[in-house]
């Protein structure tokens, strides 16, 4: 590919934008299935052209099994004066997600048998799940749990459990081939912000823009309930499987920590490559790890039976902040500034993907007159002549049909874009032709 990428059209405010985003989506009770999910992706498609897609419980999928769909309506404990103690209305995540329905009364020993809290932050509400074993609690501050006096309690949670579907959306925005870049979030957690709103709205304005771009690649975006939506996608698109080159897990990308990237299970793929190169150019503290079988869906894309090239991109890494997974993580604790920032790197990491290729010097032995080719007039009378005379002929030097362009900006240790920019000059000067790539079928 010759041509680089359409010249990004992102707004001061973006970050803005998006930290509205996550306030629109914030009060809504989600879980792996039911009318939150749903009423979520509704309210995005108000952004991007988003298929929904239903699968129905019971449904095999790998080693799992779809779940029954789980919807809260109400709960709350109430006291022997009819004070409501613990009030779902309060905070969604007073409510054990999954919670079986209830309505019976309870000592206040019994009612402390299904109490979570965070005894090391008395004053934050921790968020629990039993999605998969029948259960019923409550989730409350440890300074609420402490108040409460011996009593009989009233205990009210109106849910239902039954068969129904697990709901995920989907865009898909075809490029000029095949391969496929994927951008996964999960989109399941009631009200917290970071983990995974921050994603979720990062993902949202990343297809807005790449919608308005001339692609390379084909886009596939996944906004699923976590690990069983990414396994229930790798079950029901054997075909789509084989066509992602590279993929990015998006999660806690909106607090103030500095970028951090998960490399793929191969480590050294193209992708982890990009990001590598995109964070050591920002000249901002970042950190890379290796794979580990254990954080977000990275884990089912990563699988030995699918081992795809996708890494999972965050800010403070999973489950290192002490807010992880408590009413902690709110409007506050996601940034502007830092969404905006991790929405610029994911662009930047797109337009390595998008312009990297291996090319072949037409003119290989002894350098080109690079003068008489109007090269030289090309650059010259800027400051950045040396720099950009220097990225010429390290692309000429390299592009041997075995270099990739990564590879050169690699080696030369120059800006991709740089090197990009480079290789289009040499190209309309035919001296440097892109070599032919394998189709995808």
């Amino acid at each position: 590919m010759s041509a680089t990428a359409a010249p990004r059209v992102v707004t001061a405010d973006v970050g803005t934008e998006m930290h509205a985003l996550i306030a629109d989506l914030y009060p809504i009770c989600r879980s792996i299935t039911g009318d939150g999910m749903r009423e979520t992706l509704r309210r995005l498609e108000a952004y991007i052209p988003l298929t929904l897609h239903e699968v129905a419980s019971g449904t095999k999928v790998l080693d799992w099994t779809v779940p029954r769909e789980w919807n809260e309506f109400f709960a709350y404990v109430k006291n022997s004066r009819g004070e409501r103690v613990v009030d779902f209305q309060r905070s969604n995540l007073h409510v054990l997600n999954y919670s079986i329905p209830v309505r019976r009364t309870a000592s206040l020993a019994e009612l402390r048998e299904h109490c979570y809290t965070l005894p090391d932050h008395p004053d934050w509400i921790p968020y629990r799940t039993s999605y998969y074993q029948e259960s019923w609690g409550f989730c409350l501050t440890h300074r609420q749990l402490q108040a409460l006096p011996e009593d009989e309690y009233e205990v009210v949670i109106d849910s239902t459990l039954v068969p129904g579907h697990l709901t995920y959306g989907e865009l898909v925005l075809p490029g000029e081939t095949a391969d496929e870049i994927l951008v996964s979030c999960h989109s399941c957690h009631p009200s917290l912000c970071n983990d995974n709103l921050s994603g979720v709205a990062v993902a949202t304005f990343l297809a807005r823009q790449v919608q308005s771009r001339r692609r390379r690649y084909t886009y596939r975006f996944l906004f699923i309930p976590g690990t069983i939506g990414s396994i229930t996608w790798l079950a029901q698109h054997d075909a789509a499987v084989g066509r992602i080159k590279h993929g990015l897990v998006l999660a806690s990308v909106g607090d103030a920590g500095s970028l951090h990237y998960k490399r793929s299970r191969r480590g050294n793929a193209e992708i982890d490559r990009a990001v590598a190169h995109v964070l050591h150019h920002q000249a901002r503290p970042f950190a890379i790890a290796d794979f580990t079988p254990y954080g977000y869906d990275e884990r089912q894309y990563c699988s030995p039976g699918y081992d795809l090239a996708v890494g999972c991109l965050s800010r403070t890494p999973y489950a290192r902040y002490p807010e992880y997974h408590t009413s902690a993580d709110d409007l506050d604790l996601v940034r502007p500034a830092s969404l905006a920032d991790s929405h610029a790197t994911c662009l930047a990491v797109f337009d390595v993907l998008e312009g990297n290729e291996t090319c072949i010097n037409t003119n290989p032995r002894g350098e080109p007159q690079l003068g008489r080719r109007g090269l030289y007039e090309a650059i010259g009378g800027r400051a950045d002549e040396r720099l950009n005379e220097t990225a010429l002929l390290w692309v000429l030097n390299l592009s041997d049909g075995r270099h990739s362009l990564l590879d050169v900006a690699e080696q030369s240790g120059m800006p991709f874009a740089a090197i990009r920019r480079a290789a289009t000059l040499l190209q309309d000067r035919g001296l440097l032709i892109s070599q032919p790539e394998e189709k995808s079928q």
